[in-house]
């Protein structure tokens, strides 16, 4: 799929002549009435914090990318995605072509109120948690791991699901006694799968998927579905295969390469956010482009 750039990004869609029923970081969702229509923008956030600049194009590389591990996952996994998805924004956008290729169609469902972590790899807040304890929620792990070491195998590290501020991980009772235990082991053994079913995917196309989040959500009749994004850059923290180097930080193919950026700078991680170059914007979405591109094998 050829991305076609608009001339600057996109950064809200309060025009359109739908209820908005939520406004995230980066997405906006509208009742249609019979299902929810998701609105990717271009918005950049990092830290929970939504930047003045925007990334031309990046709501359109996520949704697509999305859309991608959708139709290949969704032969093992329910998800969010109406019947007639392709028909129904076929005729959408032909009423706004600004909307085209960042727009999905979606079910109405009640999100469960944590967020599905899957870790294959020790990076990020896992990293500093396992430096001080050699353990990463409770999960035991061997003493000798180093920074972006491949786990054992790979952790499922519930957080909560915060409206405003940071997601705060969660020990898997608590996850239970908030969603339920059967509801949770659902979860769990679907996050799993779906993370093994895509490292393998990625693999091939010369990525490593060391973690990524999850969203799940319920029907009327308790029937549980995938929903939101999907194995992104900015769901998801992707690696080069070929220049993995265990025992030192990689260089991401994801949303990591602007917080690396934001870590030089005397800020406290809290708005107002600081102006973004224009070399950290170009180059963090040629990462997005190569992650695409990698996954797709749209070279």
């Amino acid at each position: 799929m050829k991305v076609n750039y608009p001339d600057k990004p996109l950064l809200n869609f309060d025009y359109l002549p739908f209820p908005k029923v939520a406004t995230g970081k980066v997405r906006e969702v509208f009742d249609l009435g019979d299902s929810y229509l998701m609105v990717a923008s271009d918005r950049i956030s990092a830290f929970d914090v939504v930047f003045n600049e925007g990334l031309c194009g990046k709501g359109i590389l996520l949704t697509q990318l999305s859309l991608f591990w959708f139709e290949k996952i969704g032969q093992f996994v329910r998800h969010h995605l109406v019947e007639d998805h392709d028909e129904r924004v076929e005729a959408l956008v032909s009423k706004c072509p600004e909307l085209a290729g960042r727009i999905m169609i979606v079910k109405k469902l009640k999100p469960l109120k944590i967020e599905a972590i899957v870790r294959g790899y020790l990076a990020g807040s896992a990293w500093m948690d396992y430096s001080k304890t050699q353990s990463i929620l409770g999960y035991d792990l061997p003493n000798n791991l180093r920074e972006s070491s491949q786990l054992p195998r790979p952790l499922f590290t519930p957080t909560t699901k915060a409206q405003t501020g940071h997601d705060i991980p969660i020990s898997l009772k608590k996850a239970g006694e908030i969603v339920g235990e059967a509801t949770l082991e659902r979860v769990k053994g679907l996050s799993l799968e779906i993370f093994n079913f895509a490292s393998k995917k990625a693999e091939k196309r010369g990525l490593i998927l060391a973690d990524t989040k999850f969203e799940f959500g319920l029907d009327e009749a308790g029937e549980l579905y995938l929903i939101d994004e999907i194995l992104t850059p900015d769901s998801s923290r992707y690696w080069f295969k070929d220049s993995y180097v265990e025992g030192v930080g990689q260089d991401p193919v994801d949303k990591q390469f602007i917080r690396n950026y934001l870590n030089t700078l005397e800020w406290d991680k809290k708005p107002p956010a600081p102006k973004l170059p224009d070399s950290v914007l170009s180059e963090t979405l040629a990462r997005y482009e190569k992650a695409y591109a990698c996954i797709t094998n749209e070279q």
